[in-house]
């Protein structure tokens, strides 16, 4: 649909005009830092960073009920850097240019609702969001989107040049890094860090296949960020981690489309994601405040992050009820099918922690909550959601646990709804499904296979059948007709099938 085409008093609305001056701010001593330069941390006291924008309040001048008309009418136009994250343009990125903004079909990823079933066995009405169906298949995608155009904002205004965009990952950042970064080139190259053995091989092909320059490093996740940390303290290279404040701003458009899908009515409405780093998390939170401080929403939805029993130092921290009490402190993780959760020192605790408190203070209750989960629970979920038409990766089966874990301690009421986050493509995690499926998961998962959830594929080959087809020997006149006949009998009796008279 073209401008022209739009009622006039939304048209001047639909190219963003609005002129952001956006900072770096230090979450502990308050420092504030240009944008110009790359930053991840706190040049005076090592603390990570948040992007604000100075000019945020111009956004109140804009009532709410016209911001749901720019932002539904923008969703109609045919501009590739206004399809994406950046249909938000105003709260994400205000500073970049449409031409350098990177659009790959990422964002507004589909909200399905489950099925009678689920949602009795889950005893809420609730939805999916499949962020697992963005380009790389993972929810990564928003926030390398935004990272990766400020970067290429600055290549293209020639304040940095000759890029190589480093990434400690479980999976998923690098997947999404390497798409992204190979998009750009040649200004732009990516080499990610990923724990050796502890990747999917789905998940491993990804940045292989968009040319990273792949490193595996032994240990878990935690020790890869620790060398990239190290990497981007000493050499010239760009972090593409969540530590990196521009994956934050991208990552916040999860939240504007929820509103966006709900008709920005987030009252009764109960967000639930897993953590992993607390990326996800930290984002959720900021753009709904940012969405309700501006009056496109009137109420703050609740708020529910999800972790596994097998890597759960933020559940823990928020086990002690007294904030003055409470001490944040690393856990060694453990095997878990949640595998790009496994972290038990996330990056972004210190945001997570100043934004649960902002978050709350905001509500005027508490709105935020922390459920931990099992491993069983975990698997059990995801191929029950995946049973009835869904197709949830394990941390969408983390979240859905997480869910239903509340729902049962009364933290979540029956007549709410609830928007369960899905945050990778169900295939990329298939080998746990087919472990789950021969009951061939190492002990320290402690997964034992329901009986009612196993799936496996049933060989037909008729005892009594002679002759069958082979490739490059296919059967021929009765021998085929035999086959059919006898192969198509069989698999009748299997389903219970009754003749046609």
């Amino acid at each position: 649909m073209k401008i022209q085409d739009f009622p006039d008093e939304i048209k001047n609305y639909l190219i963003p005009e609005h002129k952001g001056k956006l900072i770096y701010r230090c979450l502990k001593c308050s420092g504030e830092y240009s944008i110009e330069n790359l930053l991840y941390t706190c040049p005076d006291c090592g603390q990570v960073l948040l992007i604000y924008d100075e000019n945020f309040d111009l956004l109140k001048d804009i009532d709410g009920k016209t911001w749901h008309k720019i932002f539904d009418y923008r969703k109609m136009l045919k501009i590739p850097a206004l399809k994406g994250i950046y249909l938000f343009h105003e709260f994400i990125g205000p500073v970049i240019p449409l031409d350098d903004i990177v659009y790959l079909g990422e964002g507004h990823t589909p909200v399905v609702e489950a099925n009678k079933i689920m949602q009795e066995k889950a005893g809420i009405r609730f939805f999916f969001k499949n962020d697992g169906q963005n380009p790389s298949a993972s929810f990564k995608d928003r926030g390398m989107a935004s990272a990766l155009s400020y970067i290429n904002f600055l290549v293209k205004s020639s304040k940095i040049s000759d890029v190589l965009a480093v990434c400690a990952s479980t999976g998923d950042t690098s997947a999404a890094a390497a798409l992204y970064a190979s998009y750009l080139k040649p200004h732009i190259k990516s080499a990610v860090l990923l724990p050796h053995k502890k990747v999917t091989p789905q998940q491993l092909s990804q940045p292989l296949g968009s040319g990273a320059s792949v490193f595996e490093i032994p240990g878990v996740f935690d020790d890869c960020m620790k060398v990239v940390e190290n990497l981007a303290e000493n050499y010239n290279v760009a972090l593409l981690n969540s530590k990196n404040a521009w994956r934050i701003l991208g990552q916040e458009s999860y939240s504007y489309e929820i509103a966006q899908e709900f008709e920005y009515n987030m009252s009764d409405k109960v967000v639930v994601v897993p953590i992993g780093n607390a990326g996800n998390i930290t984002a959720v939170m900021n753009g709904f405040i940012k969405f309700y401080n501006t009056g496109i929403i009137d109420t703050l939805p609740t708020i529910i992050g999800v972790q596994s029993e097998h890597a759960n130092p933020v559940y823990k921290y928020y086990l002690e009820p007294d904030p003055e009490k409470r001490k944040f402190i690393p856990v060694t993780v453990r095997p878990s099918v949640a595998q790009a959760a496994m972290i038990g020192n996330p990056v972004s605790m210190p945001r997570v922690i100043m934004l649960v408190n902002h978050y709350n203070q905001t509500a005027g209750k508490q709105k935020v909550f922390f459920m931990e989960v099992s491993e069983q629970d975990i698997m059990d979920w995801e191929l029950a959601a995946n049973h009835n038409g869904h197709i949830a990766c394990t941390h969408g089966g983390e979240s859905l646990a997480g869910l239903v874990a509340a729902r049962k301690m009364g933290i979540v009421q029956e007549n709410e709804t609830a928007i369960v986050d899905s945050t990778a493509h169900a295939l990329k995690f298939a080998g746990f499904q087919e472990m789950y499926f021969e009951n061939s998961f190492p002990r320290e998962f402690g997964i034992s296979p329901d009986p009612g959830l196993i799936n496996k594929p049933v060989l037909m080959r008729p005892a009594d059948l002679k002759k069958v087809p082979a490739p490059g020997k296919p059967l021929e006149d009765s021998d085929f007709q035999i086959f059919i006949q006898k192969v198509s009998e069989d698999i009748a009796r299997k389903l219970n099938l009754k003749a046609l008279k």
